[in-house]
């Protein structure tokens, strides 16, 4: 079976949306559907194509959050540290370009969020810092033509 390393924090938010769905989510539109169907003509009922859409969303969502919480391989990064850049760190970048500061955290594949400042340990950015160090530079692929950085902090948390 694959492992999927994850933190402990991601772990328990995946585990959260499972909850969540299974308890709150699939009970709703189950609802909303026997209640689309109560309004009759099911051919043109927008309210009923709606709530089966979701429901089928709800579905997938909870059978592919089923295969990666059992499959999760929780790493504990609180005995990480250290100034090299490894899974689970805080990872302060300043652009060689631009002279712009951005810090990103390197976690597993599904519990990365750019908006949140966490990319996947996959992803070209992490592939790049992992290893690393404080003062290292790295090349970054990007659509637009590599991008350099410069490596300013990195901790643990």
């Amino acid at each position: 079976m694959q492992k999927f390393p994850m933190t402990a924090e991601g772990h328990a938010r995946l585990e959260e949306e499972l909850r969540q769905l299974k308890a709150e989510e699939r009970p709703a539109v189950i609802r909303a559907i026997a209640e689309a169907r109560a309004h009759g003509d099911l051919s043109e009922n927008a309210e009923y194509h709606a709530a089966r859409e979701r429901q089928s969303f709800i579905e997938g969502r909870i059978a592919e959050l089923e295969t990666i919480v059992p499959a999760s391989e929780i790493i504990d990064v609180s005995k990480f540290s250290g100034d090299q850049v490894k899974f689970g760190a805080y990872v302060t970048i300043i652009d060689d370009e631009t002279e712009e500061e951005k810090s990103y955290r390197i976690v597993g594949a599904y519990e990365a969020d750019m908006k949140n400042g966490s990319v996947s340990m996959s992803s070209p950015l992490a592939r790049a810092l992992i290893g690393k160090s404080v003062g290292d530079t790295v090349e970054v692929p990007a659509p637009g033509g590599a991008r350099a950085y410069e490596i300013a902090k990195v901790r643990f948390r």
